[in-house]
């Protein structure tokens, strides 16, 4: 049987196959489920609520996932490091990127497995000097990180998160909203009531990015402006001054806790799961790998959403020279840039994003033929164009995933889509690259949907690429 992943939804867990069913034609995972693998579905997607919960930002994510991996016997790459088989290390790039590393049983210049996924999500962020007032409030202006609908980011809840770095070398972390007693920030839309001279407005024009302005406080002091009253805040609780948010990485983010969707409770509705599905699938699925024929490597990534820029984006040197040091420092008398060459081109890689899944309310945006449906498990992207990972990759790819009796089926846009994943990036340094995904509902929405049978699936996947021959 085609064992596939999913949820322990307390209505569901009485679901077997009908003995009409051939075992070849079930293509929906609930389907295949075992009463142990929906325990395993369940708890994952737990553990996976918990997470994300609490690692909204790259920054956020970075620390939190430092601590999950400490405690499981990783230690941070030094120079002094030894890369010897089952060793397992961490290395963290300015604090917005991460890699994970457990120590093949063949030396790394044979090449090595890595799954990547990118770390930041859609977002609003605060412009370097963001404090004004007006009409009795105290306003931030803000900017955005991701393409997005502006209209859905309006009259939800929001938080503050991220830090402030100082002058004299200190940062501070905020983090406003999220604790169910902190306040929370809101944009306020215009009521139907007095929106005429706008309502012509269409798709992404409904709120415009200079619209999305955010409401800080509206509580003059008996001596001081709305304004002050913000900066004596900011100095009081916080010790930074109002100057000070030009060197700050602050995110606004919806303020609500991921929840189980359907009475079946067979979907996850959470902020972030672009791409914090593949994310966490990459770190929970090395935590288990013990001692692998090839190094394996999760690379955790920055400004994905933006396209993949600065020293913490795929564009950045950083994963080869983690893949150099880990060459150097296994045999420092041999190593050399074509030994580095000639490693990234033995190198296979899953590049792990999510993607739009089919919609019932719209199934006409898809060809439905080659179209990713929620619950029918990973897809393997397959865009045209020149975008597609070589045929002979793609084969080596199904062999593993159908040993491993992982379901999976092919996403292609109909027409011409956008979007893109840290894959190009990656492919540059000439190693093998594949696109991964799971579907999602409402991708790039404050609130996104997807099935836990495809979160659980993300994770199996991620363990047969690492172990696979």
């Amino acid at each position: 049987m085609r064992k596939k992943f999913l949820l322990a939804a307390t209505i569901i867990t009485s679901l077997t196959i009908p003995s009409v069913i051939a075992k070849e034609e079930i293509k929906n995972s609930w389907l295949a489920l075992s009463k142990s693998e929906l325990k395993q579905v369940q708890s994952y997607n737990e553990e996976y609520k918990s997470f994300i919960d609490q690692a909204r930002t790259e920054l956020t994510f970075v620390s939190e996932t430092k601590k999950l991996v400490e405690q499981s016997g990783f230690n941070e790459l030094t120079e002094n490091s030894q890369i010897v088989p089952g060793a397992k290390l961490y290395s963290i790039n300015r604090d917005r990127a991460m890699t994970l590393m457990v120590i093949g049983s063949k030396p790394v210049k044979e090449g090595v497995r890595i799954a990547g996924a990118h770390i930041d999500s859609p977002r609003i962020e605060l412009k370097g000097r963001p404090l004004y007032e007006k009409n009795g409030f105290a306003l931030f202006q803000t900017y955005t990180h991701g393409g997005m609908k502006n209209y859905q980011w309006v009259n939800i809840p929001l938080a503050l998160i991220g830090r402030v770095d100082k002058k004299d070398g200190t940062h501070v972390d905020i983090n406003i909203g999220l604790n169910e007693n902190d306040p929370i920030l809101i944009i306020p839309d215009l009521a139907p009531h007095v929106d005429r001279d706008y309502r012509k407005r269409t798709n992404r024009d409904v709120i415009k990015k200079e619209e999305l302005d955010i409401i800080i406080a509206s509580k003059p002091g008996n001596d001081s402006t709305v304004k002050q009253e913000v900066i004596n805040f900011l100095k009081t609780n916080y010790d930074i001054s109002i100057a000070d948010l030009v060197s700050a990485e602050l995110a606004l983010v919806p303020a609500v806790k991921p929840r189980d969707v359907g009475l079946d409770r067979s979907m996850v509705a959470a902020y972030g799961h672009d791409d914090k599905i593949s994310s966490f699938a990459a770190v929970k699925s090395i935590l288990e790998v013990k001692k692998p024929e090839y190094t394996a490597i999760t690379f955790l990534v920055d400004n994905e959403e933006v396209g993949n820029l600065n020293n913490t984006g795929a564009d950045s040197s950083y994963l080869v020279d983690t893949i150099s040091q880990l060459l150097y420092q296994q045999s420092p008398s041999t190593y050399n840039d074509y030994l580095l060459r000639k490693t990234l081109r033995k190198t296979k890689v899953i590049s792990v994003d999510v993607n739009p899944g089919v919609n019932p309310n719209w199934p006409g945006v898809w060809e439905l033929g080659n179209a990713p449906k929620l619950g029918e498990g990973i897809n393997i992207k397959l865009y045209g164009g020149g975008f597609n990972a070589n045929s002979e990759y793609i084969a080596w790819t199904r062999n593993y995933l159908d040993n491993a009796d992982i379901l999976w089926q092919t996403s292609t846009y109909k027409g011409k889509a956008s979007g893109g994943t840290i894959g190009s990036a990656l492919s540059e340094n000439n190693m093998d690259v594949i696109d991964f995904g799971v579907p999602v509902l409402g991708m790039h929405s404050p609130y996104a949907v997807a099935s836990k049978v495809d979160i659980y699936a993300m994770y199996t996947a991620m363990k047969a690429f690492f172990v696979n021959k």
